[in-house]
C-alpha cells in the first residue's frame, strides 16, 4: 500500500496545480511536496508528473490516481472531524480562519478572554483572505466574508461593516477630487466587491500603488500618497485619516461564521464560535 502521507501531498497538488500551492494549504514547505511526490512515484512504480521548469503537470496515470485518491482524502478528513466531534470537555485544538482585518483589529486583541474562560482550549488563529476549507480541514472554524457554497457547512450571518474611502487629511485639504490617486490590493483582489469598487471610483485616474496587504495600504495613505479603501472599523477609529465624504456610492461586506456541520456541537468547537461572536458583535456599520 502506498505511504498516505506521500498520497495525500500528492492529491493536493494535483487540485491546486502547483508546488507553492501545495505547500500553503499543507502549510509544510515546496521541497516536502515534492519530495512526498517524488516517493510515491518510487512506491509505485508510476510516473506521476511531469517536471518542468517553474511548474509540474500530472500525466494520465497521475490524473487516474488523482482521481481515484480524492474519495480517500475525503473519508479521512471525515474520520478526523469524527474524531474532534467524539472529544468530550472544553480541552483540545481548534483551528480558526479569518481574514486579516478582523484577525488583527477585532479578534486577536481579546484573546484573553477567551483564554481566560476557557483555559484548556489551545487556539491556533489564521489571518488569511483565501477560504479556507473546512471540508480539507484546513480549519475547524471559518470567518468569511461571503456566505459559503461548499456542501456540508453551516453558516451562521454575524454582522456586516461598511467600506470607505480614507487619506491623510491634509492630502484631502490640498488635492481637488480630480487630482486624486488610489491605492488598491494587487491582482489576487480583483475580483473582491471592494477592489471592483475602488477601481469604479478611480475611473481613470492613477492607482499609485498595489499592495497585498492592507496595512501597508493604510500606511501610504497615512503619509499621503493617496485615498485607500478600508473597512469602516479600521478608517473611522485611525487618527490619521479622514474618510472622503464625497463619495456618493458605497459598498458593504457581509460577515459570516461557519463551521462543518459534524463539529458544530463539539464543545471546543462552540466555545470558540461563541467567542468569536462576541469579538465581531459590533460589526453594524
Amino acid at each position: 500500500m502506498p505511504d498516505w502521507e506521500d498520497l495525500r501531498h500528492f492529491v493536493t497538488l494535483a487540485r491546486e496545480g502547483s508546488l507553492s500551492a501545495a505547500a500553503r494549504v499543507l502549510r509544510v514547505d515546496h521541497a516536502t511536496v515534492a519530495r512526498r511526490v517524488a516517493a510515491l512515484e518510487a512506491d509505485t512504480g508510476m510516473k506521476l508528473v511531469d517536471r518542468r521548469a517553474r511548474s509540474y503537470a500530472l500525466t494520465e496515470i497521475g490524473r487516474q490516481v488523482a482521481a481515484a485518491a480524492a474519495p480517500m482524502e475525503d473519508a479521512a478528513f471525515a474520520v478526523q472531524r469524527a474524531a474532534q466531534a467524539a472529544k468530550p470537555g472544553l480541552r483540545g485544538d481548534v483551528t480558526v480562519s479569518s481574514p486579516p482585518s478582523l484577525t488583527n483589529i477585532l479578534i486577536a486583541p481579546q484573546l484573553i478572554r477567551l483564554r481566560q474562560r476557557h483555559p484548556g482550549i489551545r487556539l491556533t488563529l489564521i489571518g488569511e483572505k483565501r477560504a479556507a476549507s473546512l471540508n480539507r480541514r484546513e480549519a475547524d472554524v471559518a470567518v468569511r466574508l461571503a456566505r459559503p457554497a461548499e456542501p456540508g457547512l453551516v453558516a451562521r450571518k454575524l454582522g456586516h461593516f461598511g467600506i470607505g474611502l480614507y487619506g491623510a487629511p491634509q492630502y484631502l485639504r490640498e488635492t481637488p477630487p480630480a487630482a486624486f490617486v488610489f491605492i488598491a490590493y494587487d491582482k489576487s483582489m480583483d475580483d473582491s466587491p471592494q477592489q471592483v469598487w475602488l477601481k469604479e471610483i478611480a475611473a481613470g485616474r492613477d492607482i499609485v500603488l498595489y499592495s497585498s496587504d492592507l496595512e501597508n495600504q493604510a500606511a501610504a495613505a497615512r503619509s499621503g500618497v493617496g485615498l485607500v479603501a478600508l473597512p469602516r472599523f479600521i478608517g473611522d477609529a485611525d487618527p490619521h485619516l479622514q474618510r472622503y465624504q464625497g463619495e456618493t456610492t458605497s459598498v458593504t461586506r457581509d460577515v459570516w461564521l461557519i463551521v462543518h456541520r459534524d463539529l458544530r456541537s463539539t464543545p471546543v468547537v462552540r466555545a470558540v464560535m461563541e467567542f468569536l461572536a462576541e469579538c465581531l458583535k459590533g460589526l453594524r456599520s
